[in-house]
């Protein structure tokens, strides 16, 4: 077996010398470097592999509802939807007006980097960048020149890239104290007024027998002294 692939190997040396003018090893050397000079080449100018096929089993993503119109809500409303809720809108407050975030569930959903504003009007920690309890709420006032116009930034880049859902209702604080009036309770005084009124008109005098009486004597007696005075 060895003498069979000597003689072989003889016989091949002998070919490539007298096809190649080359010695053995120079002809080797030739082959090698001309396949690694094709492999640069092709790898220069062939294009991109494809990309892998994607795993059939792999669910495709939903594509998001549209922003649902909410009109005016309250802040207690308005934290319903502050994410933990999968199936209900990402929202979130400037100045009052209410934004659908859930395109961006990635910042402002749960575990994002701006979740504590989600489901808040977070106006005074977004002029501020803060990240406090007590800065989440849409009270501006006290704010310095340079957190307005911060805020003022966020309001714009809110407007050009999310839909305006709704409005939050402000409520007006009561003093101590004072009595809360009701529209029902002003509408009912309102009508009760003109029925107390007629109470306060005078009422005529009664005028008792006895001085109708008195008047009729008056007049009988004054009757005899124009007769006479006619005469």
């Amino acid at each position: 077996m060895a003498a069979a692939v000597a003689e072989l190997w003889e016989t091949l040396k002998q070919a490539i010398v007298a096809y190649t003018g080359l010695s053995p090893a120079a002809f080797f050397t030739a082959v090698a470097v001309a396949a690694a000079l094709y492999h640069v080449v092709s790898g220069i100018f062939a294009g991109p592999p494809p990309p892998p096929p994607r795993p059939r089993d792999e669910p495709e993503a939903e594509p998001l509802p549209p922003p649902v119109q909410l009109g005016e809500v309250s802040e207690e409303e308005l934290r319903q939807y502050d994410g933990s809720d999968p199936k209900k809108p990402l929202l979130m407050a400037i100045k009052g007006q209410i934004y659908d975030v859930t395109q961006s569930r990635m910042f402002y959903g749960p575990g994002g980097p701006y979740a504590l504003f989600a489901g808040k009007d977070a106006s005074r920690a977004l002029a501020k960048m803060s990240f406090e309890p007590q800065d989440l709420t849409g009270d501006i006032s006290g704010l310095g020149p340079f957190e307005l116009d911060a805020l003022q930034d966020w309001e714009y880049k809110f407007m050009g890239k999310y839909v305006k859902v709704g409005t939050v209702k402000k409520t007006v604080p009561v003093e101590d104290g004072a009595p809360s009036t009701s529209p029902e309770t002003t509408e009912t005084a309102a009508a009760a007024e003109p029925e107390k009124a007629p109470a306060t008109e005078e009422k005529p005098r009664e005028v008792s027998s006895e001085e109708v009486k008195e008047k009729e004597d008056a007049v009988a007696a004054a009757a005899p002294d124009e007769g006479a005075k006619e005469s």
